[in-house]
């Protein structure tokens, strides 16, 4: 069972490493927090193997506990018939039928059995009540936020150009702290090893002699005990590799991990040791060997399913009931592209609703145009696109009158070296003194303003050192401008004719087509940026409706879309508008001064103020809001900095609908479905629903399986209490003042309090598309096969007399919908 070949063949030690890197989720920083699947390495594996083996390896929760869904039974939410669906022809080991096994839920719960992998620190900290375990964490935490630090701290106590491995063992020979809790020649033992992390962790496994069964087991389990600092390693190696360059982050950190197990193992002398550890390496590598499941896990894991069955019986039978007839409707006044995100469910459902004459479409958030966006002073930009994505150009802000633009830019910049010396003065080792009591009596005032929400604690990113007519003129330069290549002509009109077509926008145009971007508007809130939009890298989707807007409205790019079958009419014009999904208010940019006076345009603004009143309205039911004042309260939130719940996200995400908007006009889904426009007879080679498929479909995985895990288990895969929350790195939260940087999304971001306000569901793909392309492309594409086949989302198909009439049920096969 032990290992007898010594791990010296560094390319064998490299294997061991990348498997269990592999596992580990990407974890972007605070600046663009986009959501991600937390069992991404995982996909190849089915859902339950994956839930049962990150349970064994982190302990972690795979479902709600068994009171939430009695619960849902008592409410009806959850049937005897949904129980008896998902224990038919289960593979957990569970016999029973349905009626019997939610008798037997409580009357005949075993205590769970512990079939966890214990790894040497875990043996450490069991013997004499000494936390090894929470003593490692918080060194290598400590190191790690100093290490990997974002321009918060004044000071830089580790060298960055040091790689991960080297920075921390320079370190690590220094600190006296593992001496002071007892570890007597920590230092002495790192300063030993070899600076190479494969040399040092070949010596790490060797000395912690491994059974190699486990091994896998083993790494994983040390990874989760610090996945969030893992998480951020692997988001560098993530960019790397976006960029073809090498990168080993996560193996490196792996590395300090087993290095510190190998110096618990040669340092601690205690009576038994050597013994628990040999014995906790047995129980592991039995608990691996057998793969059996915990009785607690697999019940949780059956009524999961049944509550994922639930959903989709009611998903089916609302789109199945309803009326198909279809009204010749007249040219639509206006039509506004929304992001697929579920909050523009609300606003459009209820635009729609204000205004007949206004046509709706769905599409993901960067309008096809993915882009690094430079603000006007700015010498860097950020990457507005999916993080699955490379930009293809980068795209300046600008002003249209020159005279006023270099106004503007020399006060934004003479604003921004004043505010870091500002901080700096602040922050200072001495001056912070001077400034807190000689200075601090003087923000009294504005300390009052803001908490009464007259004024907000810090300015509006976009706004920062302009004026009202500044901020309200910024444009974008799509020619060259102060250094930025723009987009050469060629290419605007490939991305043009690109992104019209994937809309299923290439006729019937009105004089107005809204390209509306969407962004929150929060304060004293690390993850605001969870909130803006993922499609556009964790960033306002303003920078990109403005591109698409002015590339779309440039005379030289219609000419060419002519050629290629796209006739845009000369009074259409696109404007860009952003909808705050904080406030549900909705602001247009940039518009023509002849568009202003028609009445098209007049109607519409009238109809955007009252979808926005009526989204509020009916938000506001879900925020628990109530009275004559709703509006204000509502709007209230978004600059209030005691508040933790200003909106709820993307709470409720669990399905996502391509079809044609007409499918889904007369349904309710109360924000919680993604919709994206797609008309299949229009798409000849079906690449549009190829990339539908790759690339939309997989971020709205990420979103749902992000929020499924934040709200099953927020300890180990979410960010905990939001109240206690301390920013670190300028990159993440700790929960208080120390311990692993931290995963997932707030407990105030899934829950009210009383109730959840995420329900853990998988994600429901419904398409408008025939079965044969759909596994055509599955077929082609492993990765999002994986998702389908091991039952990480559900895949269903809508036939043309637009019922949801065929499931996917893994190898490429569909069954018909009864």
């Amino acid at each position: 069972m032990i290992l007898s070949q010594k791990y010296t063949d560094q390319s064998k030690v490299e294997e061991v490493l990348k498997s269990a890197s592999a596992k580990i989720a990407p974890l972007w920083s605070l600046e663009n927090f986009v959501a991600v699947n937390p069992f991404l390495g995982m996909s190849d594996m089915k859902f339950e193997d994956a839930m049962n083996f990150l349970h064994k390896t982190g302990e972690v929760q795979a479902a709600l506990p068994v009171e939430f869904y009695l619960k849902a039974l008592e409410t009806g939410q959850l049937t005897e018939a949904d129980v008896e669906q998902a224990l038919d022809g289960n593979e957990l080991g569970v016999t029973e039928g349905a009626e019997a096994f939610i008798r037997n839920l409580f009357t005949n719960q075993k205590s769970p059995t512990d079939l966890r992998i214990r790894t040497l620190v875990d043996v450490a900290s069991g013997i004499n009540g000494k936390e090894w375990r929470r003593f490692m964490i918080d060194r290598i935490s400590l190191w790690a936020s100093a290490y990997f630090d974002h321009q918060q701290a004044s000071w830089k106590t580790t060298q960055e150009a040091t790689s991960i491995f080297s920075a921390w063992k320079q370190e690590a020979e220094i600190d006296y702290s593992t001496e002071a809790m007892g570890l007597k020649g920590f230092k002495k033992l790192v300063k030993s090893l070899p600076n190479d992390h494969l040399a040092a962790t070949s010596l790490a496994l060797d000395a912690l002699q491994i059974p190699e069964e486990m091994l896998d087991h083993y790494l994983n389990a040390l990874l989760m005990k610090m996945n969030g600092w893992a998480g951020f390693a692997a988001r560098i190696d993530w960019d790397a590799r976006l960029e073809g360059r090498d990168s080993q982050a996560v193996q490196e950190f792996l590395a300090i991990l087993l290095t510190w197990e190998m110096c618990l193992g040669k340092l601690l002398s205690y009576p038994n040791f050597a013994s628990s550890w040999n014995q906790a390496k047995q129980e592991s590598v039995a608990s691996v060997s057998s793969f059996q499941m915990s009785e607690q896990l697999a019940r949780q894991l059956i009524l999961q399913n049944a509550f994922d069955i639930a959903l989709q019986r009611n998903l089916i039978q609302r789109i199945n009931s309803q009326s198909l007839e279809v009204q010749a409707r007249e040219k639509a006044k206006a039509q506004a592209v929304f992001c697929i995100d579920v909050r523009s469910e609300v606003f459009r459902r209820n635009l729609e609703a204000t205004d007949a004459g206004i046509e709706t479409f769905g599409f993901a958030g960067f309008f096809g145009f993915p882009v690094k966006y430079v603000p006007l002073g700015h010498d860097e930009g950020a990457n507005q696109c999916p993080v699955l994505l490379t930009t293809s150009h980068t795209v300046g802000e600008q002003l249209a009158d020159k005279k006023l633009e270099n106004k503007a830019l020399a006060r934004r910049t003479f604003r921004e070296h004043l505010f870091k010396f500002w901080k700096s003065f602040r922050s200072g080792a001495i001056s912070c003194f001077g400034f807190v009591s000689p200075l601090g009596i003087y923000f009294l005032p504005k300390l009052f303003t803001d908490l009464f929400g007259f004024t907000r604690p810090v300015a509006h990113p976009n706004r920062f050192g302009l004026n009202a007519q500044e901020s309200s003129e910024k444009g974008v330069s799509l020619d060259p401008h102060h250094g930025i290549g723009g987009i050469p002509k060629e290419d605007r009109v490939k991305m043009a004719h690109s992104a019209l077509t994937a809309m299923g926008l290439t006729s019937g145009f009105a004089p107005i087509v809204m390209i509306t971007g969407h962004g929150a508007s929060t304060v004293n809130n690390p993850h605001a940026t969870g909130l803006d939009c993922g499609a556009c890298g964790g960033h306002s989707g303003e920078a990109n409706a403005k591109v698409a807007a002015a590339v779309l409205n440039d005379a030289e790019v219609r000419r060419e879309l002519s050629t290629l079958g796209i006739n845009i009419p000369e009074n259409t014009a696109f404007v860009a508008a952003l909808h705050d999904t904080t406030t549900d208010e909705v602001r247009l940019f940039n518009t023509p001064k002849e568009l202003e006076n028609t009445s098209e345009f007049s109607e519409l603004k009238e109809a955007l103020q009252t979808a926005g009143a009526l989204s509020r309205k009916e938000r506001a039911g879900r925020m628990g809001i109530d009275g004559t004042e709703l509006d204000k309260l509502m709007i209230g939130r978004s600059k209030d900095m005691s508040q933790v719940r200003p909106e709820w996200g993307l709470a409720g995400c669990s399905s996502f609908i391509v079809a044609p908007r007409e499918r889904t006009s007369r349904l309710n889904f109360g924000g919680k479905a993604f919709m994206h426009s797609y008309n299949w007879k229009k798409d000849q080679e079906f690449k549009v629903l190829e990339v539908i498929m790759t690339a939309p479909m997989v971020v709205t995985s990420w979103i749902n399986l992000q929020y499924y895990a934040s709200t099953v288990d927020n300890k180990k895969l979410g960010a905990g209490n939001k109240t206690l929350h301390n920013i670190v790195g300028g990159l993440g939260v700790l929960e208080g003042y120390a311990g692993d940087l931290r995963v997932g999304l707030p407990w105030q971001s899934v829950h009210d309090g009383e109730r959840y306000q995420h329900e853990p569901n998988r994600l429901n793909v419904i398409i408008e598309a025939p079965v044969d392309e759909m596994s055509k492309i599955l077929k082609k594409h492993d990765s999002i096969r994986q998702l389908c086949d091991n039952q990480w989302i559900y895949l269903f198909a809508i036939n043309e007399q637009g019922k949801v009439a065929y499931k996917y049920i893994g190898d490429l096969e569909w069954e018909v919908i009864g």
